[in-house]
C-alpha cells in the first residue's frame, strides 16, 4: 500500500465511481480499476460490494477510509511542513560550555522573538563530541571551535574570544622570560575540561611551546567550579576571557593574558554539509546581527 494508492481508493469513495474518479484524477478508468484491485490483493480483503458496474463500500472499506484520509493528511501537512520556507519545529543544538553559559543567551532569546514556532534543544559537550553527534543525526548544528573537516561540515564564524590564563589573585605572573632577569614561573597544576576541550589542549600546547610540562591536572566538569579551584590556589585554568564576567569571586584572580598569535580563538557554527535548513539560516542571520551589533527585525 501507497500513498498514491489511498489517493486513488479515496477519489473513488467521494466521487462515487471509478469514472468520475478517473476524470478527476485525470486517469483512464481501467487504470484506477486496476489500482483498487491491486490495493485489495495487498490488504487480502475486498473494500467495495460489487453490483454490476456499481460500487457500495464494503465495511473493511469503511475502515480504511478513515486511516486513508488521516494519511493523506499527513502527507500534506509533512510535505507542506519540507517545503515551508519559514523556521519551525525542533531545533537540536550544540555548544561547548562556555558558548553556551555566556555567548547564547541573548541570540537565543532574540531568536524565540522572531520565530517562536522553534523549540530549542540544546546539548553542551566538547567539539569532537558534539561533532561525532551531527555526523550521527543527533543534532542539527553546533557551535564549537576548530579544527573541524571541511570534508563534512559548512562552517561560518560567529564570536571572536580572548582565551586567558588564570590564577589565584596573589600568584605571581606566569611564564616570566629569564631574558628579563625573572624567574620564570609555570604552576604545575592546570585545572581543566576532561580531553576534547579546545581550551585544554591550547593551555597544554602553551606549556609545551615553552618545554614545560604540568606535573598534575585536575578534571572538573563546569568553569565555576574551575575557576572556584583556581581562586583557592589549586592551579591554573584556562578559558574565554568573557567567562570570567559571570564568575561572582573574579576579584579573587589574576588575570594573565597570551602573547599575540595565541590570543585569539574562533568560535564557528557547524552543520552537516548539504544539510542546511531555514532554521539554521534563521541562526546564522541571528547571531551574524548579534556580532555586527544589530538587531534583526
Amino acid at each position: 500500500m501507497d500513498l498514491s494508492d489511498l489517493k486513488i481508493f479515496s477519489a473513488v469513495v467521494r466521487e462515487g465511481g471509478v469514472t468520475r474518479a478517473a476524470e478527476h484524477l485525470h486517469r483512464v478508468q481501467s487504470n484506477v480499476t486496476t489500482r483498487i484491485r491491486q490495493l485489495e490483493d495487498d490488504i487480502g480483503v475486498a473494500l467495495f460490494i460489487r453490483e454490476g458496474k456499481r460500487l457500495h463500500l464494503a465495511p473493511a472499506g469503511q475502515v480504511l477510509l478513515d486511516y486513508a484520509d488521516r494519511l493523506l493528511a499527513l502527507a500534506d501537512e509533512a510535505r507542506n511542513a519540507v517545503q515551508d520556507p519559514r523556521p519551525r519545529g525542533i531545533f537540536r543544538l550544540g555548544a561547548m560550555e562556555s558558548t553556551a553559559a555566556v555567548r547564547l543567551p541573548g541570540p537565543v532569546s532574540e531568536y524565540h522573538r522572531l520565530y517562536p514556532e522553534v523549540e530549542f534543544e540544546l546539548r553542551t559537550g566538547n567539539p569532537p563530541t558534539l561533532s561525532k553527534a551531527i555526523l550521527a543525526g543527533e543534532l542539527d548544528a553546533a557551535l564549537v571551535t576548530l579544527p573541524i573537516a571541511d570534508a563534512l561540515f559548512e562552517k561560518v564564524a560567529v564570536f571572536e574570544e580572548e582565551p586567558v590564563i588564570v590564577s589565584a589573585a596573589g600568584m605571581p605572573a606566569i611564564g616570566q622570560g629569564k631574558n628579563k632577569g625573572k624567574t620564570e614561573y609555570f604552576p604545575r597544576t592546570i585545572i581543566a575540561f576532561e580531553h576534547g576541550c579546545p581550551h585544554r589542549k591550547r593551555l597544554e600546547d602553551w606549556y609545551a611551546l615553552r618545554d614545560q610540562m604540568p606535573e598534575r591536572t585536575i578534571e572538573l566538569g563546569s568553569y565555576h567550579a574551575m575557576l572556584g579551584c583556581v581562586a583557592a590556589g589549586m592551579g591554573v585554568a584556562l578559558l574565554p576571557k568573557s567567562v570570567l564576567t559571570t564568575f561572582p569571586e573574579s576579584k579573587r584572580l589574576r588575570v594573565h593574558r597570551l602573547p599575540p598569535g595565541e590570543n585569539r580563538a574562533d568560535t564557528y557554527l557547524i552543520w552537516r554539509k548539504g544539510a542546511g535548513s531555514p532554521k539554521i539560516q534563521a541562526l546564522r542571520d541571528v547571531l551574524g546581527a548579534h556580532r555586527a551589533g544589530k538587531r534583526v527585525s
